[in-house]
């Protein structure tokens, strides 16, 4: 299965754009954002939990990153509410489950080889910190060299300066509009920029973005044409 899978391509999905289809566990639905495989698949996918539904236990054999949209999202390791970010690296294993329900952004096969570092971070308790222009503020969430993730508030009315994403962007909007001269993303949007693309974003009445950047060069993109 490919979906979206042309990385040189930008690709913008708004909320209204997408349909929920059933996975092969009963209670868990999913929006597949982009994919490159089937069940076992290099995919970056929105996925619904019913109240009281669970996932087969499985191991990351590419690695596991996930956010927490809404509900809580929970394992052996413990419960996940709203707003946390969460990595674990290729060969880690977990029996996901959920007694609320939630609904998570995860993404799956993507880790380079040598990030092994576990994360979890309440995002709603972490302290932003400045961000490059005046009215944004950033949270880092992760570091390695094939990429950086972090969650950035925009003020109303901010803007920040054109430039050119070396090794890609990848944003979902999960709070307010996001815009830039391309167009305007409310929350729920999930945008794809491709290596060397280039924008002036800002935002009229603010937001809060998740943003991944550099893993979408050329040498990363050549290894996900045929993965998992």
């Amino acid at each position: 299965m490919r979906v979206n899978a042309d990385f040189e391509q930008r690709v913008v999905l708004r909320p209204e754009d997408r349909e929920w289809v059933a996975s092969p566990a009963a209670g868990v639905a999913r929006q597949m954002l982009d994919r490159v495989g089937d069940e076992v698949a290099r995919a970056t996918t929105l996925v619904r939990f019913d109240a009281g539904s669970a996932f087969d236990a499985h191991t990351h054999g590419g690695g596991e990153e996930y956010f927490v949209l809404d509900g809580t999202f929970s394992d052996e390791t413990g419960d996940f509410p709203a707003g946390t970010y969460v990595r674990n690296p290729i060969g880690t294993w977990h029996t996901p489950h959920t007694d609320e329900g939630c609904t998570i952004l995860v993404k799956l096969h993507q880790f380079d080889q040598t990030d092994t570092e576990e994360v979890v971070i309440d995002t709603k308790a972490a302290a932003f910190r400045p961000g490059l222009v005046e009215g944004l503020s950033v949270l880092p969430l992760h570091a390695h060299p094939s990429e950086n993730v972090a969650l950035v508030r925009w003020a109303p009315g901010t803007r920040f300066t054109p430039h050119q994403h070396w090794g890609g962007e990848e944003v979902f909007v999960l709070e307010g509009t996001f815009q830039d001269e391309h167009g305007t993303y409310p929350a729920g949007t999930w945008i794809r920029s491709p290596h060397l693309s280039q924008h002036a974003p800002w935002s009229d009445d603010g937001c809060l973005i998740w943003v991944k950047t550099g893993h979408l060069t050329p040498d990363h993109v050549a290894r996900w044409q045929d993965a998992p």
